[in-house]
């Protein structure tokens, strides 16, 4: 019987590991302007496409709405996004970006942009290369997990 691998050589605790330091290091980046990982990731996916749905920005995000809410509900006091139910259907909700959300992009991404420079040695090639892996295995594991 092959011994079990030690765990550090376990590739689910390096996931673990990188998942608890990304934290902490956009933690540090966002600080400047209150905002934690997650609703970071709320107002990238607005950036790319506002005006949206909560059910649709939830499945991007990979977010129950249960979840979803009380992080739009903390944005929406910031005055960075709005939440809006159309006259026709009330049961519908949709989630848009405030002029104060759309103009934060620009200086929160050279925030990032500049903290990820203080990472010696790591190129762009390199975050392309981790990236394109990540996605052959996330892919990977929705298709078991299916």
């Amino acid at each position: 019987m092959q011994p079990s691998p030690k765990l550090s050589q376990q590739l689910c605790f390096s996931f673990y590991t990188i998942n608890r330091l990304f934290h902490q290091f956009y933690k540090q980046a966002l600080e400047p302007y209150d905002l934690t990982y997650t609703q970071y990731l709320v107002l990238v996916a607005l950036w790319e496409k506002d005006h949206r749905q909560l059910q649709d920005l939830g499945k991007d995000l990979d977010l129950a709405s249960n979840t979803l809410t009380p992080l739009l509900k903390r944005l929406e006091e910031k005055g960075l996004v709005l939440r809006t139910k159309p006259e026709k259907d009330k049961r519908q909700l949709f989630v848009h970006l405030t002029e104060s959300g759309l103009a934060l992009r620009k200086e929160i991404e050279s925030q990032v942009l500049t903290c990820f420079r203080q990472l010696e040695g790591f190129t762009e090639e390199q975050a392309d290369m981790l990236l394109a892996n990540n996605k052959v295995l996330i892919q990977m594991l929705q298709d078991r997990l299916s």
